[in-house]
């Protein structure tokens, strides 16, 4: 099964509407078949991905009111036969993030006579970048993964499974490795280093924090994208995102 696949958070603060049409015309003369996205969070700006990303017929989103629930919305050029969305259960320290209702996108992607299950989803943030099992975030963290874990490991999920989006922990942290582990997947980065956060002041050296995790029958080269500024509709420039893309091109 060939097939590109990308996963990029889109930023939901600053002009999220003018940089979500811009991601949308650059996505509609991309390769990939399947994109992840995440922070789509206005019904609004889902509306002009929509309208700017004709050549991706399929999409799966959970519900939409009053804002998308996730933040998560999958494009693809395939038929999509199934959604469903679940949002993580809400522990730990008192956060906003408490109504984006964080949670797994699941899409049932219909390749010929092949199905593969793209996974799109986006874990609470560690506002200390710490990763330690006592620190309180990354304890939310691992629990959001071990439920991700109990999902994947549902029998009716036969078909080969690619996890990707918005992990905020990064590759080398053990919860993410024990999670990879528990749910029989593979790192399609492997261990490379290099950040999918753009660097700031505040944080210049920051990790690895968005991932595509797969089956262990599925291969790809893997590669970070969108790191330029683009022209917005007004004829600004400005990044994207403040994360890097990943584009996956499964062999």
């Amino acid at each position: 099964m060939k097939f590109g696949l990308l996963t990029f958070n889109t930023l939901f603060r600053g002009d999220s509407r003018a940089r979500i049409q811009a991601l949308g015309r650059i996505l509609d003369e991309s390769p990939y078949d399947v994109v992840c996205l995440q922070e789509v969070i206005s019904p609004l700006n889902l509306m002009a991905l929509r309208r700017a990303t004709r050549s991706y017929p399929h999409v799966a989103h959970g519900p939409i009111m009053p804002l998308v629930h996730g933040g998560l919305v999958t494009l693809s050029r395939r038929p999509i036969t199934r959604r469903y969305f679940r949002p993580y259960t809400f522990v730990g320290p008192a956060r906003p993030e408490r109504f984006m209702r964080k949670g797994v996108l699941l899409a049932r992607v219909r390749f010929g006579n092949e199905y593969l299950t793209v996974a799109n989803t986006h874990l609470s943030a560690n506002k200390t970048d710490d990763w330690s099992r006592t620190n309180p975030y990354a304890q939310v963290e691992a629990s959001e993964l071990a439920e991700l874990a109990g999902l994947l490991a549902h029998p009716t999920l036969t078909d080969p499974l690619v996890v990707a989006g918005d992990f905020n922990v990064p590759r080398d942290s053990p919860i993410l490795r024990e999670f990879v582990g528990a749910a029989g997947l593979r790192d399609m980065l492997g261990d490379d280093p290099a950040t999918t956060y753009r660097p700031t002041a505040e944080l210049p050296y920051p990790k690895p924090i968005d991932q595509i995790l797969a089956s262990p029958s599925l291969r790809a080269n893997t590669s970070l994208v969108l790191r330029d500024e683009v022209a917005l509709p007004d004829g600004r420039f400005m990044y994207l995102s403040d994360h890097y893309g990943i584009a996956a091109e499964f062999l």
